[in-house]
Parts: C-alpha cells; structure tokens; sequence
C-alpha cells in the first residue's frame, strides 16, 4: 500500500510491502537493554493487554513475549503482517495481528492495558489518533512511543550511507538523525498526560550483510525506489561497506522514549 505525505520525503510514496522480507529479516535489531528497559518502566510484562501499532513484522510483540502479556499487534500493510504471522508462528506464538491503519482501529471499548508504537508514531495523523487510543485503552492505561535511531554524526558508516540513500533518493528526509526527546503533538494533552520522558545510546553490532540490510530495509530504498534504481544503490552500498566497514562493527544508536497516561 503506497502512503504518501507532504511532510514525509517531499510526498513521494512509500510502501512498506515492498521491503517485508527484507524488514523481516534485518531490522529485527533492538538489543536487549531495549526491551529490559521497558520492563522496567512496568509495562509490557505479565497480565497485560498490550496492543502494538505500526507494528511492521511484528518485532516488538515477539521479542517481548517472553514477559507474559498478551500482544496484539496492527499495520497498515498486509504484507508486513504477512510476514509478523509468519516468524510468530514459526516461533510458537500466540499472537494476534491485523491489518489496519492505526486511526481506524476497531476494537472494543478499553481491550487494552498498554498501547506500544516504535519507530512509527509520526506517521499516524495528530488529530485523530489520540482520541482513537484514549478509547482503546483501559482507565489509566499507557502509552509508550519510543524510537531507535542510528546517530550518523558519530558513525562513519552511517554517515556514508545515508549520503548514498540521499544520491539515489533526494527527497528522504530520514537522514541526519540528532538526539531529541519524544515529540508529542499538543492534541495528545487532552487525552493522556506526560509521565515519563527519557534518552539514552546503544551500541548495536552489525556485519557488512546485516547493516546494509538494515539500510536496503528503509523508507528511503526499499520502500520507495523502483527495482533497478535500488539494485543500482545496493551495488553501490556493498561496495562502499567493502571499503570502508571492518568485518562486524557497532553503529551507536540513539533511544527517545515517552510513556503517556490515559486521562479516562
């Protein structure tokens, strides 16, 4: 499904369906500090409903389903929930996915204890979403958005990739990440409150395959950019990771995390 949005890559369609396998298999990367740290943020684990939007392959509800609770994860693209059943299945997990745009979401009436969007919040529309989740979520109920970014100021492989994204496709603006708390639009006051805000780093550790999967997996290539055009970058890519990457190495990743308290 193409999505298309002015502030978003100048407008020019992405979709994440094309890059389903691919994301499947290489942007399964959150180290486990990741995830121990929304443990300890009390969310998440055991007796918990936990409802996972945006959810792409389903890398959030499988990594933690370890901790006990009940995940339902939801994306727009069919083919990224194709490929979450898949690996869940394959895993022995009872895990639910649907296909739905996160805004029309049609659950019942508070069937959630904690809603979790990584990655994604920005891509969902301000003036809908909070209201939609304030009803799915259970009195009190939380809300984590979090994001996992590479910082390409402190990472020469990553600064070079992203200037052959940018070459092949000049209109990404995912580029030249910097630290920044969690945005949270102003419409989301009138349903949660701001209960804790955090930033921290991580080292996550690459081959040559694995991080130019992690690049080939993004909107700005595999996303958006025909066929022949990301063969032609990805020949590219490999060769400059040939040249300049060491066999394995970390790429310092930058954690924004927010957790919301529903008001009803």
């Amino acid at each position: 499904m193409n999505i298309s949005d002015t502030g978003i890559d100048g407008g020019k369609a992405f979709d994440w369906g094309k890059t389903s396998q691919d994301y499947a298999k290489y942007r399964d990367i959150y180290p486990q500090e990741f995830y121990e740290k929304i443990v300890s943020l009390g969310l998440c684990t055991k007796g918990q409903r936990v409802l996972d939007i945006g959810t792409g392959t389903g890398v959030i509800p499988r990594n933690m389903y370890r901790y006990g609770a009940d995940w339902t994860g939801t994306d727009i693209s069919e083919n990224q929930i194709q490929q979450a059943v898949r690996l869940a299945q394959s895993d022995g997990m009872n895990i639910t996915f649907k296909v739905s745009s996160a805004e029309k979401l049609d659950f019942p009436y508070s069937s959630f204890d904690t809603a979790t969007a990584c990655q994604c919040f920005f891509y969902f529309d301000p003036s809908q979403i909070y209201s939609v989740l304030s009803k799915l979520l259970a009195e009190n109920g939380r809300l984590l958005i979090a994001y996992m970014s590479w910082i390409p100021s402190e990472s020469e492989i990553a600064r070079k990739s992203e200037e052959l994204v940018l070459k092949y496709n000049p209109q990404w603006t995912g580029a030249d990440y910097k630290r920044t708390p969690v945005y949270i639009h102003e419409n989301a006051y009138q349903y949660f409150s701001l209960v804790h805000s955090e930033q921290f780093d991580l080292n996550v550790r690459f081959t040559r395959e694995s991080w130019n999967g992690r690049i080939k997996a993004c909107r700005g290539t595999g996303a958006s950019l025909s066929p022949s055009v990301l063969a032609e970058w990805e020949k590219e890519h490999i060769s400059m990771l040939n040249t300049y990457a060491p066999s394995e190495f970390d790429v310092i990743h930058g954690v924004s995390l927010a957790v919301l308290e529903n008001k009803k």
